[in-house]
C-alpha cells in the first residue's frame, strides 16, 4: 500500500469537531492505560528558524507518528508523518495546521466535559483568532452554550469574530468592550491569545467558573495570574512533564509558593475517574493545554482512515 499525502483542504473535509473530541478522549483514555505514549515537543534553533517536533504512539490504534513544524519571522507550516506500527511503513504525510486547531480545541472540549458545570450556558473568550475560533467550536460541542462575550485588542477583529462565532457556533455572540467583562459572570472562560501577560484579574471570576488556558506552551508566556491559580480548586493539564517544560502559565505561582506541582493533574487520570476534575457547583477549575503530539496522533489516525474509506489523497513514492 503507498503513503498518501493529504492537504488542508482534506483535513477540513475528513474532520469535525464532534470526530476530534472523540479521538482525543479516547487517546487519554487509553494513555492513562499505558496503551500510548506521548513525548513532549522538542525545539531546536537555527538562524531565524525554530524546528518544532511532537512525538507520540499509540499501541491501541496501531500507529507512531509525529508533527513537525518550522517557524521563522516569515510564517509556519505544520505536516505530521504517520507511520503503520507493525511494519514501521510511513502511510501519510498530513498538511497538520487544520489538525493542529482542531485537536487543541478538541483537548479543551474533553476538558470542559470533565471539568464545567454541565449547566454551563455562558462563556466568555479572549482572543480572536484560529485558535479561539476551535476553542469555542469545541466548548459548544460538548455544553448547550446559549452566549459568547468575546474580548481581543483589537475592536474591529472582535466585532468581526463575533459576528463569524454566532454563524459558526450557532450561538449568540458578543464583542465586549474591557477584559473584565469577558470573565465576569462567566461558568466557561476561554484563554486562547498570544499574550505574554495575564489577560484580566482572577478575582474577577465567579464561583462555579470553568477556564480553559491553551494560548501559552512558552516558559516566558502566561495568561492567567497567580490569583487565578489560587483561587483554582482543581488544576488539570494535558502532561505534567509538557507542562513543566512549557507552561508559562504555572510559573509565577510556583515561584511564589502559590502552585506546587502536587496540586496538578493530568486530564487522563480525570477521564478515567482516577482524580476529579470538579467536586462542587461552586468549585473554580482550571485546564493548562500545552498541546500533545499523542492529540495529534489520535486525529491524524481518523483521518487517513477516513481518507482510506473515501480515496482521498495523493500517492507519495516511499
Amino acid at each position: 500500500m503507498s503513503a498518501i499525502y493529504l492537504t488542508e483542504d482534506d483535513v477540513l473535509w475528513l474532520l469535525d469537531m464532534d470526530a476530534a473530541i472523540e479521538c482525543v478522549e479516547e487517546a487519554f483514555r487509553q494513555w492513562a492505560f499505558g496503551k500510548a505514549e506521548n513525548q513532549p515537543r522538542r525545539r531546536s534553533m537555527a538562524g531565524g528558524a525554530t524546528l518544532h517536533l511532537l512525538g507520540a504512539a499509540a499501541e491501541y490504534l496501531g500507529y507512531v507518528g509525529y508533527k513537525s513544524y518550522v517557524s521563522t519571522r516569515s510564517g509556519v507550516r505544520f505536516q505530521f508523518q504517520l507511520f503503520d506500527a507493525k511494519e514501521g511503513h510511513p502511510v501519510a504525510l498530513i498538511e497538520a495546521n487544520l489538525l493542529g486547531q482542531m485537536r487543541t480545541g478538541a483537548a479543551s472540549g474533553v476538558a470542559t466535559k470533565y471539568m464545567a458545570r454541565p449547566n454551563a450556558t455562558v462563556v466568555g473568550c479572549f482572543g480572536t483568532g484560529f485558535q479561539a475560533r476551535s476553542q469555542l467550536k469545541a466548548v459548544c460541542s460538548v455544553r448547550r452554550i446559549e452566549r459568547v462575550d468575546v474580548y481581543g485588542r483589537n475592536a474591529e477583529r472582535r466585532r468581526a469574530f463575533a459576528e463569524e462565532m454566532s454563524e459558526f457556533c450557532s450561538v449568540h455572540t458578543v464583542a465586549v468592550h474591557t477584559p473584565e467583562e469577558a470573565a465576569a459572570e462567566k461558568d466557561i472562560v476561554i484563554c486562547a491569545t498570544t499574550s505574554k501577560a495575564p489577560l484580566f484579574d482572577g478575582h474577577a471570576l465567579n464561583e462555579g467558573t470553568h477556564v480553559n488556558a491553551v494560548g501559552s506552551n512558552y516558559l516566558t508566556k502566561a495568561e492567567i495570574d497567580v490569583t487565578t491559580i489560587r483561587r483554582a480548586d482543581h488544576i488539570v493539564c494535558d502532561s505534567l512533564d509538557a507542562c513543566r517544560l512549557e507552561a508559562g502559565d504555572f510559573v509565577p505561582a510556583l515561584e511564589d509558593g502559590s502552585l506546587d506541582w502536587s496540586r496538578v493533574h493530568e486530564l487522563s487520570d480525570v477521564v478515567v475517574g482516577r482524580e476529579t476534575g470538579r467536586a462542587n457547583a461552586e468549585d473554580i477549575t482550571l485546564f493548562k493545554s500545552v498541546g500533545l503530539g499523542l492529540e495529534d496522533l489520535a486525529v491524524a489516525v481518523r483521518i487517513f482512515e477516513r481518507a482510506r474509506e473515501e480515496g482521498l489523497g495523493r500517492p507519495l513514492p516511499f
